[in-house]
């Protein structure tokens, strides 16, 4: 039987050591991963306002092609 579930994310992988949104140290609670690369912040409630963030950062960049695209049209 094959086991589907990740790796946990582990904070010697993460690509940076203090919160970007806090400057504080980070915590093994609050990793993420970005564009393949573990990234760390100082509690969830931050990983959190990154990861909302990347989605609306998202939903406006394909909003912006598909306006774009159909301009091409």
């Amino acid at each position: 039987m094959n086991d589907t579930r990740e790796a946990p994310l582990r904070i010697e992988d993460a690509v940076n050591e203090v919160c970007p949104w806090s400057g504080k140290p980070i915590a093994a609670d609050s990793l993420t991963l970005y564009n393949g690369a573990v990234v760390g912040f100082c509690n969830p409630g931050c990983r959190d306002k990154f990861e909302t963030a990347l989605r609306q950062f998202e939903g406006a960049l394909q909003a912006r092609r598909a306006a774009r695209a159909g301009n091409d049209e």
